[in-house]
């Protein structure tokens, strides 16, 4: 594990990204806590499908630089610190920035029902506009920001 790593970085993602990802499993016990943790790390320009959750998700973004982008909806900056609570069946990515590593624990409430719908990639035009627009404005209003 690398010393700037909070978790260790896990396996590659082997479905539903686009460029390199890994996936490290933290509460796996469904039975007990009705919930999933995981450390994703996208490296630099890696991104996930476009895809939604039945009950939601949050993300909880530790290190390096990452959009979240809602279908239909400007991309969101995220930077470590950053908080993203995602509603039911809102259809979504996140992945990381051209220039930057990115990494967040998702946790995916009420896992025993929450199903995850996968859609398609995330086009290269569509991640180009979201680092046009982290260029051309000074603040793309961050969600959740921590305190």
């Amino acid at each position: 594990m690398n010393k700037n790593e909070i978790f260790p970085k896990g396996q590659k993602a082997p479905a539903y990204f686009t460029g390199d990802a890994w996936v490290e499993m933290l509460i796996t016990d469904v039975a007990t806590y009705d919930l999933l943790s995981y450390n994703v790390t996208f490296a630099p320009g890696s991104r996930n499908y476009w895809h939604e959750h039945s009950e939601g998700q949050l993300l909880l973004c530790t290190s390096g630089e990452g959009y979240y982008q809602e279908k239909g909806k400007p991309a969101q900056l995220l930077k470590a610190g950053d908080v993203v609570e995602i509603k039911r069946n809102v259809l979504h990515w996140h992945g990381a920035t051209a220039t930057s590593e990115f990494v967040h624990v998702g946790i995916t409430p009420k896992a025993s029902n929450n199903q995850v719908t996968w859609h398609e990639p995330v086009s290269d035009e569509e991640y180009r506009n979201a680092i046009k627009q982290e260029k051309n404005e000074e603040s793309i209003g961050i969600i959740g920001k921590s305190a």
